[in-house]
């Protein structure tokens, strides 16, 4: 059971939200980027948390890391396969209040064809009306991948013996969501 004035249906908004990620570089230093959405919603259902839903689509083509050229590389079939796999997708299968702020929602994640179950932790991080009169609610969070369950295996070795791309992803969440209903 969750605060019962969460309960409703929200769109994420993509203007004051980011879906991240961060990989080791070199396994000296931390790169960091972001997906754009393409569309996510959530109903929260206090009374029923399992009737509760998310549903994320994020847009591949849109990556960013602030380098045009590692941009372009990640949208090759070396990573995300834009081409033939244009969206990540995640979707919830169980939404649980573990206590106070903080949640766990456990889904279905597609990246470049490949669907593994992850748990993302969640930490609410409040609710305001906005100058529009709209009531919004913010969670944040993260959670660790291997990018090589999803089929993204390329790498290359350094001289020092260690590789330039971390198997392990950190996925970072800061989601500000617009109630609708």
């Amino acid at each position: 059971m969750y605060p019962s004035e969460l309960t409703g249906t929200y769109t994420i908004d993509p203007a004051h939200s980011r879906f991240g990620f961060m990989a080791r570089h070199a396994m000296v230093t931390k790169v960091r980027g972001s997906i754009p959405v393409k569309e996510a919603t959530a109903s929260l259902d206090a009374g029923n948390p399992a009737a509760s839903a998310v549903h994320v689509v994020l847009d591949v083509a849109g990556i960013q890391t602030g380098n045009q050229l590692r941009d372009d590389h990640l949208r090759t079939g070396d990573f995300l396969d834009a081409a033939a796999h244009p969206y990540i997708t995640f979707d919830a299968t169980d939404v649980k209040h573990i206590g106070g702020d903080s949640f766990e929602v456990t889904g279905e994640l597609a990246i470049r064809g490949v669907t593994r179950q992850v748990t993302v932790p969640l930490d609410y991080t409040g609710t305001a009306i906005d100058a529009q009169g709209l009531t919004r609610v913010g969670f944040e969070g993260s959670t660790v991948i291997n990018r090589k369950d999803f089929g993204i295996t390329y790498n290359a070795v350094l001289e020092t013996g260690g590789v330039m791309i971390s198997e392990k992803i950190t996925l970072e969440f800061d989601l500000s969501a617009v109630k609708t209903a």
